[in-house]
């Protein structure tokens, strides 16, 4: 007859897991080296997002500049030059 109790399956997992991960041996550098990485990674995410933010900035210049010289050079009706006076009121 077996024992199939839970404390005996954990018990058996916690051995075998136990042995596996005793076999394991990180690289005496491998923290340095994961650090590393990431930092890299950080810095090249950062560059981008900044490189992306001055391009947008730049075209939206760009665009809001050249909508300006497409404005109609002639006088338009409120700077007409035609001054009107309104009627002076008696006292």
């Amino acid at each position: 007859m077996k024992d199939t109790t839970p404390d005996r399956t954990e018990r058996e997992l916690q051995e075998a897991l136990a042995a596996l991960a005793g076999g394991v041996h990180a690289a005496p550098d491998a923290y340095r080296t994961a650090r590393g990485e990431w930092l890299r990674r950080e810095r090249r995410r950062r560059l981008v997002l900044a490189v992306l933010i001055a391009v947008v900035f730049a075209l939206a210049t760009l665009i809001g500049l050249w909508v300006l010289n497409q404005a109609p050079s002639d006088a338009g009706v409120i700077f007409s030059g035609t001054q009107v006076s309104l009627p002076r009121s008696s006292p």
